[in-house]
Protein backbone atom coordinates (compact mmCIF):
# COMPACT_ATOMS: atom_id res chain seq x y z
CA UNK A 1 0.00 0.00 0.00
CA UNK A 2 1.24 3.47 -0.82
CA UNK A 3 0.64 6.70 1.08
CA UNK A 4 -0.17 10.30 0.24
CA UNK A 5 2.75 12.36 1.48
CA UNK A 6 2.60 16.04 2.32
CA UNK A 7 5.49 18.50 2.36
CA UNK A 8 5.54 18.82 6.15
CA UNK A 9 6.25 15.12 6.61
CA UNK A 10 8.69 15.04 3.69
CA UNK A 11 10.83 17.92 4.90
CA UNK A 12 10.90 16.66 8.48
CA UNK A 13 13.25 13.96 7.19
CA UNK A 14 15.90 16.57 6.41
CA UNK A 15 15.69 19.06 9.27
CA UNK A 16 17.24 17.70 12.45
CA UNK A 17 14.94 19.69 14.76
CA UNK A 18 11.86 18.21 13.03
CA UNK A 19 13.09 14.63 12.58
CA UNK A 20 11.66 12.11 15.03
CA UNK A 21 10.69 8.44 15.13
CA UNK A 22 7.46 9.06 13.19
CA UNK A 23 9.30 10.96 10.46
CA UNK A 24 11.90 8.22 10.13
CA UNK A 25 9.18 5.55 10.05
CA UNK A 26 7.43 7.46 7.25
CA UNK A 27 10.69 7.72 5.31
CA UNK A 28 11.28 3.98 5.64
CA UNK A 29 7.68 3.27 4.63
CA UNK A 30 7.91 5.48 1.54
CA UNK A 31 11.22 3.88 0.61
CA UNK A 32 9.51 0.49 0.46
CA UNK A 33 5.93 1.27 -0.54
CA UNK A 34 6.22 4.56 -2.41
CA UNK A 35 4.11 7.69 -2.11
CA UNK A 36 1.71 9.79 -4.13
CA UNK A 37 1.77 13.57 -3.99
CA UNK A 38 -0.28 16.28 -5.68
CA UNK A 39 1.58 18.69 -8.02
CA UNK A 40 1.45 21.27 -5.24
CA UNK A 41 4.01 19.19 -3.30
CA UNK A 42 6.81 20.25 -5.67
CA UNK A 43 5.99 23.92 -5.11
CA UNK A 44 5.81 23.52 -1.34
CA UNK A 45 9.13 21.66 -1.20
CA UNK A 46 10.85 24.33 -3.29
CA UNK A 47 9.29 27.18 -1.33
CA UNK A 48 10.35 25.72 2.00
CA UNK A 49 13.90 25.05 0.84
CA UNK A 50 14.31 28.60 -0.45
CA UNK A 51 12.96 29.99 2.83
CA UNK A 52 15.36 27.76 4.79
CA UNK A 53 18.28 28.98 2.65
CA UNK A 54 17.33 32.63 3.17
CA UNK A 55 17.13 32.11 6.93
CA UNK A 56 20.52 30.41 7.01
CA UNK A 57 19.01 27.14 8.11
CA UNK A 58 20.53 25.27 5.13
CA UNK A 59 22.84 26.05 2.23
CA UNK A 60 22.14 25.79 -1.49
CA UNK A 61 24.29 22.68 -1.56
CA UNK A 62 22.16 21.14 1.16
CA UNK A 63 19.02 22.00 -0.83
CA UNK A 64 20.52 20.25 -3.84
CA UNK A 65 21.31 17.20 -1.70
CA UNK A 66 17.73 17.13 -0.36
CA UNK A 67 16.29 17.35 -3.87
CA UNK A 68 18.58 14.57 -5.10
CA UNK A 69 17.49 12.41 -2.17
CA UNK A 70 13.82 13.05 -2.95
CA UNK A 71 14.34 12.19 -6.62
CA UNK A 72 15.77 8.82 -5.55
CA UNK A 73 12.62 7.88 -3.64
CA UNK A 74 9.57 6.23 -5.25
CA UNK A 75 7.41 9.37 -5.05
CA UNK A 76 4.89 9.82 -7.84
CA UNK A 77 3.28 13.17 -8.63
CA UNK A 78 -0.39 12.40 -9.25
CA UNK A 79 -2.05 14.83 -11.65
CA UNK A 80 -5.67 14.40 -10.65
CA UNK A 81 -6.75 12.85 -13.89
CA UNK A 82 -10.53 12.83 -14.11
CA UNK A 83 -11.28 14.36 -10.72
CA UNK A 84 -13.87 17.14 -10.70
CA UNK A 85 -12.65 20.70 -11.09
CA UNK A 86 -11.30 22.18 -7.87
CA UNK A 87 -12.48 19.42 -5.50
CA UNK A 88 -10.21 20.85 -2.82
CA UNK A 89 -12.44 23.95 -2.60
CA UNK A 90 -15.36 21.93 -1.23
CA UNK A 91 -13.04 20.02 1.12
CA UNK A 92 -11.39 23.22 2.35
CA UNK A 93 -14.82 24.61 3.20
CA UNK A 94 -16.18 21.41 4.72
CA UNK A 95 -13.14 20.66 6.88
CA UNK A 96 -11.83 24.17 7.59
CA UNK A 97 -8.59 23.52 5.70
CA UNK A 98 -6.37 25.64 3.51
CA UNK A 99 -6.66 24.92 -0.19
CA UNK A 100 -3.16 23.46 0.00
CA UNK A 101 -4.01 21.00 2.77
CA UNK A 102 -7.28 20.13 1.05
CA UNK A 103 -5.31 19.06 -2.05
CA UNK A 104 -3.52 16.39 0.00
CA UNK A 105 -6.73 15.25 1.67
CA UNK A 106 -8.56 15.09 -1.67
CA UNK A 107 -5.87 12.86 -3.13
CA UNK A 108 -5.97 10.52 -0.12
CA UNK A 109 -9.77 10.34 -0.32
CA UNK A 110 -9.85 9.81 -4.08
CA UNK A 111 -7.23 7.07 -4.11
CA UNK A 112 -8.32 5.60 -0.77
CA UNK A 113 -4.92 5.52 0.90
CA UNK A 114 -3.62 7.10 4.13
CA UNK A 115 -2.18 10.59 4.38
CA UNK A 116 1.18 11.15 6.12
CA UNK A 117 1.41 14.67 7.53
CA UNK A 118 2.93 16.49 10.48
CA UNK A 119 0.28 19.21 10.28
CA UNK A 120 -1.91 18.45 13.30
CA UNK A 121 -5.06 20.12 11.93
CA UNK A 122 -4.81 18.20 8.67
CA UNK A 123 -3.90 14.99 10.54
CA UNK A 124 -7.01 15.37 12.71
CA UNK A 125 -9.23 15.70 9.64
CA UNK A 126 -7.56 12.71 8.00
CA UNK A 127 -8.03 10.71 11.19
CA UNK A 128 -11.74 11.58 11.28
CA UNK A 129 -11.97 10.11 7.78
CA UNK A 130 -9.84 7.10 8.79
CA UNK A 131 -7.15 8.22 6.37
CA UNK A 132 -4.34 9.23 8.72
CA UNK A 133 -1.05 7.39 8.22
CA UNK A 134 0.67 6.33 11.42
CA UNK A 135 3.85 4.42 12.06
CA UNK A 136 1.69 1.36 12.71
CA UNK A 137 1.04 1.19 8.94
CA UNK A 138 4.48 -0.34 8.58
Amino acid sequence: MSVVLDASMTLSWYFRDERDATALAALAYVGVHGALVPPLWNVEIGHTLVKAERRGRITRDQSATILASLRSLPILVESGGDSPAFPQLALARAYDLSGYDAAYLELAMRIGIPLATRDEHLATKAEQLRLRWTATHE
